[in-house]
């Protein structure tokens, strides 16, 4: 992977506000592969069952699409994400989404993306993800 890629997409999450947000943290990014980390927020990330709200698992997993599908410096944007949702974490896990490319296209990539508890390796979601490769430069490279 280009190295000024690299750091160009770490100091990118690390200034998203959304990211900032959610507390997630950029942990690895290699190509064909992405870890993003947060912890489970009871006050923050419930919904009305006081449990995960899937929104926010699926903010995570998002972040860690989106930042293994611009891992070779060009603008990549979802065409389709599939998310199973198979348990709710507990109150103050760490939360990681993993993303691996399955395969890659000169237009289109697609990503297996898991979601699990850092401590148990627990499976929290399991997603399926498609990217459109627009084929131009990421713009804060």
């Amino acid at each position: 992977m280009n190295q000024a890629v690299k750091e160009a997409i770490f100091k990118a999450v690390n200034r998203e506000p959304f990211a900032s947000a959610m507390g997630m943290q950029l942990i690895c990014l290699e190509a064909g592969y992405s870890c993003v980390e947060m912890d489970y927020n009871p006050g923050l990330m419930d919904n009305i069952y006081r449990r995960a709200h899937g929104g926010a698992i699926f903010s995570l997993i998002d972040e860690a699409f989106e930042t293994v599908s611009q891992a070779y410096g060009t603008i990549a944007v979802a065409l389709n994400i599939n998310v199973t949702y198979v348990r709710s974490p507990e109150p103050g896990d760490r939360l990681r989404a993993e993303a691996m490319e399955i395969s890659r296209t000169r237009r289109t990539a697609s990503y297996d993306i898991k979601v699990t508890d850092k401590r148990n390796h627990t499976l929290i979601a399991s997603c399926q993800a498609l990217a459109y490769r627009t084929g131009k430069p990421i713009p804060f490279l």
